[in-house]
């Protein structure tokens, strides 16, 4: 009876024990129907943060959804994976996948923790947490568990433990944007990973528990305590010994956060342009997550001159116009540093600081300089302070000695030069402007600064802004010229001009700047000096659609049209196509396509894109025997006959040397150039180049307005310009402009364009292509007889034209 119960008992427990394991069968089948596929693993790409360096390797920028950097486990250094092992994980080399041991472990401190009303703790392994991070989401479930657990066993059978360790490693969040070791060190500790200390890599690995638990600057005690708790454990399991331990305990956290904004000074404007050309060349996924490696063309050293010039113009022009009056106005009361502190300051703008006024005294006034903030964003409890002196700040006077500022106004201050304490008064200038430095026989984009402040204004001038170019477009009028029968001697009458444009709109009397005329000139003359009338005439003699033809060709406009106007800079273009637009002059009359981008590079390495389009077959030669130097084949389009190039060059140098641009004559090395100016001086301008830079410098207000009267390209523009060519070539010997063969260069005379005597005052030599030389009449375009032929004079029929007051009528 007893052994039949027993075995009925038996036989149940039997089938009971079937039908459970039946369902559990039948419940696991259910889940693993419908794992993901753990072979994705093998080809996972994860997101990666685009890195931009300028052309000498330094970095520039970076853009990420997820800052992450990736490295392969060779790359690891082995410190840095012992504090993670010992943190999350420390059997990991050990186990399947479940670390059995810990499991039962830590079920019993649950069971603890639940009855006590503790906190409950994990024991997942490394490897289930990369099933959860790659296949699986964060809901806190049995299910998601269970699938957890048999995804875990079935990776550890597929992939080695480096593997898994190294997908770990690079996908783990850690904090303020950065997802794997590799970011976090840059970002926390601003190093790279090979140059962490003990008790930095330990910090890093007490983070995956909670990257906001222990934040260095909200929660600093917990950190310290977190850190040293992983500490004792890398000591525990043998990675450091008690000494190292100790030292690294006794340590600060040393947080350094790195910037996110761009690393290089100055470069705010040139990173953003490059942003913008990424995202239209490979979209916003590539751009965010695809882990690019862009080469530009950016100069550091250039970028900082380029800035500094246009800055100290754009100030001076301010200046010069009045003080405006403060930033805001504060309470000071006992402590003026938070409120000051609330108030946003430019930050980019590195030399200049926001103050508070704090009082009055006879040498000038007191000043409390704006607090900095530590990483948790709370103000520090320094507090500086200063003074402006009066004689700091007399271009403000008209208000008062003091400028009219009072005890709680905030402005903008600089630093005095050699006088400890002593401040100057600043103030954000109203005027804007842009300057492009290029490489003109490659296109490269050495320098750009779109603004004042890319902190104050995104919006970048140099290549968003369309602007009237004005007389600084009369260079292609002239090449268009002289590519058609014209030489720099030919003249041309400089009368009262007028125009019929039909549709009933009014007769168009175009003027010069001085609202004079002078006369037939030479087209040398024209140019030097800028001679509206004398350009409107060529054009018109030519015809503008040939004249639209050129503007083309050299990338200045797609369609120019084909009305008088134009020929004087009418038609609106940006810095950036100017500037390459020039940039064919210099480089003999070949085609410039500017670039910001030398070469990009994917996540692998491969270079998938590169500016360089020139072929160079013979550059890769094994070895040196003795044969000559490869040569680069250019197949860049001939825009210009690079005789016509060499002659406006050299017509260009006369603007620098006795025309509207002679303020440029200061960089003492040769220039061409050519000043503009729009209608009542909205926009200002000057383009110049030496024989292997080009650049360009835009003046004028956001919303156009007229600047004052004689605020022309060679007085605003122009300085801009030499104070920049005299940093960036002040190490570098005058360099002649190249003479291509087969130009002539015969002594003329400057004003009438006839044949001279070398040596003669007013003889200059002028360059002519084969076959064309000085004319042996003087012949005016623009004077003609009653049938409409030109009338070949002497030159002292220039009185006889000249008559009345001034002009032929």
């Amino acid at each position: 009876m007893v052994l039949r119960f027993f075995g009925y008992l038996f036989g149940i427990a039997a089938v009971f024990f079937l039908v459970l394991a039946a369902g559990i069968s039948w419940y696991i089948s259910g889940l693993t129907g419908g794992l993901p596929d753990y072979e994705v693993l093998a080809k996972y790409e994860p997101p990666v943060m685009t890195r931009i360096h300028a052309a000498d390797g330094q970095l520039v920028a970076e853009f990420a959804r997820e800052r992450r950097l990736y490295l392969p486990i060779q790359a690891i250094p082995d410190r840095v994976k012992a504090a993670f092992i010992s943190a999350e994980d420390k059997n990991f080399y050990s186990h399947s996948g479940l670390d059995y041991y810990g499991l039962a472990r830590a079920s019993l401190q649950n069971v603890q923790a639940l009855l006590e009303g503790g906190r409950m703790i994990g024991a997942s392994t490394i490897t289930q947490q990369v099933a959860k991070n790659f296949l699986l989401t964060n809901e806190r479930t049995i299910d998601r568990k269970i699938k957890e657990a048999i995804l875990s066993l079935r990776i550890e059978q597929a992939y080695s433990k480096d593997k898994i360790l190294e997908l770990y490693l690079n996908e783990i969040f850690l904090g303020l944007g950065a997802y794997g070791v590799a970011a976090a060190s840059l970002t926390y500790f601003d190093k790279s990973v090979h140059e962490l200390t003990l008790q930095e890599a330990a910090y890093l690995a007490a983070l995956p528990k909670g990257p906001n638990n222990y934040n260095p600057f909200r929660y600093p005690d917990r950190a310290i305590e977190r850190r040293n708790w992983v500490i004792d454990r890398m000591v525990e399991n043998g990675f450091a010994t008690p000494d190292e331990g100790a030292a690294a305990k006794a340590s600060p956290l040393g947080v350094k956060l790195r910037s996110t904004t761009p690393r290089l000074f100055a470069a705010d404007y040139y990173v953003e342009e490059v942003r913008r050309q990424l995202l239209a060349m490979y979209g916003e996924e590539k751009l965010y997550d695809g882990g690019l490696s862009v080469r530009t063309s950016l100069d550091p050293a250039y970028q900082v001159m380029a800035r500094q010039a246009l800055m100290n113009g754009l100030v001076a022009f301010d200046q010069e116009r009045g003080w405006r009056g403060p930033v805001t106005k504060v309470e000071t009361g006992d402590d003026w540093g938070p409120a000051l502190a609330k108030v946003s300051a430019l930050s980019d703008v590195l030399e200049w600081r926001l103050a508070v006024v704090t009082g009055k005294t006879e040498d000038g006034l007191q000043i409390g300089l704006q607090p900095s903030r530590d990483g948790s964003g709370a103000v520090a409890a320094d507090r500086e302070t200063g003074i402006i002196p009066y004689g700091e700040m007399k271009w403000a006077a008209k208000k008062g000695k003091d400028a009219g500022l009072n005890v709680g106004d905030v402005v903008y201050v600089e630093a005095a030069d050699g006088k400890p304490g002593a401040w100057r008064l600043r103030q954000v200038p109203d005027i804007e402007g842009a300057l492009v430095a290029m490489d003109p026989h490659t296109g490269r984009v050495l320098a750009l600064v779109g603004g004042f402040s890319f902190s104050e204004s995104q919006f970048n001038r140099a290549t968003q802004a369309m602007r009237q170019p004005g007389s600084s477009f009369k260079p292609f009028v002239y090449a268009a010229a002289l590519d058609n029968g014209y030489t720099p001697s030919s003249v041309v009458m400089d009368a009262p001009f007028e125009y019929d444009p039909g549709f009933g709109q009014p007769i168009w009397r175009p003027e010069n700047y001085s609202q004079k005329f002078y006369g037939p000139s030479t087209l040398r003359t024209g140019i030097e000096l800028s001679r509206n009338v004398m350009t409107v005439r060529l054009a018109q003699d030519m015809g503008m659609p040939l004249v639209a033809e050129y503007a083309r060709r050299f990338g200045i406009y797609d369609n120019l049209g084909p009305y008088l106007p134009n020929a004087l800079g009418a038609q609106e273009t940006t810095v950036l196509r100017l500037v390459s637009a020039y940039s064919v002059f210099a480089n003999e009359g070949r085609q410039v396509r500017p670039t910001l981008i030398d070469r990009i590079q994917d996540r692998f390495g491969k270079t998938i894109f590169k500016h360089e389009e020139r072929i160079c077959e013979a550059c890769n030669a094994d070895r040196w025997e003795n044969q000559d130097e490869p040569e680069i084949a250019d197949h860049r389009e001939q825009v210009l006959d690079p005789m016509t190039a060499y002659q406006i060059t050299s017509m260009l140098e006369g603007v620098v040397q006795r025309g509207t641009g002679t303020a440029v004559k200061a960089v003492g090395k040769p220039i061409a150039g050519k000043t503009g100016t729009s209608n009542d001086e909205k926009d200002a301008w000057f383009v110049g180049y030496s024989p292997d830079l080009v650049v360009g410098v835009f003046i004028g207000y956001d919303q156009p307005k007229p600047m004052g009267r004689g605020m022309t390209g060679g007085e605003v523009s122009a300085p801009i310009f030499t104070e920049f060519m005299k940093m960036a070539l002040s190490d570098k010997p005058p360099v002649e402009f190249r003479v291509p063969p087969g130009i002539q260069l015969i002594p003329i005379d400057r004003r009438t364009g006839l044949r001279a005597e070398a040596g003669k005052d007013g003889v200059i030599l002028e360059a002519f292509k084969p076959g064309t030389g000085p004319p042996d009449s003087y012949s005016i375009i623009g004077y003609t007889d009653q049938n409409g032929q030109p009338l070949t004079v002497s030159p002292e029929a220039d009185r006889a034209v000249m008559s009345g007051t001034g002009g032929l009528y």
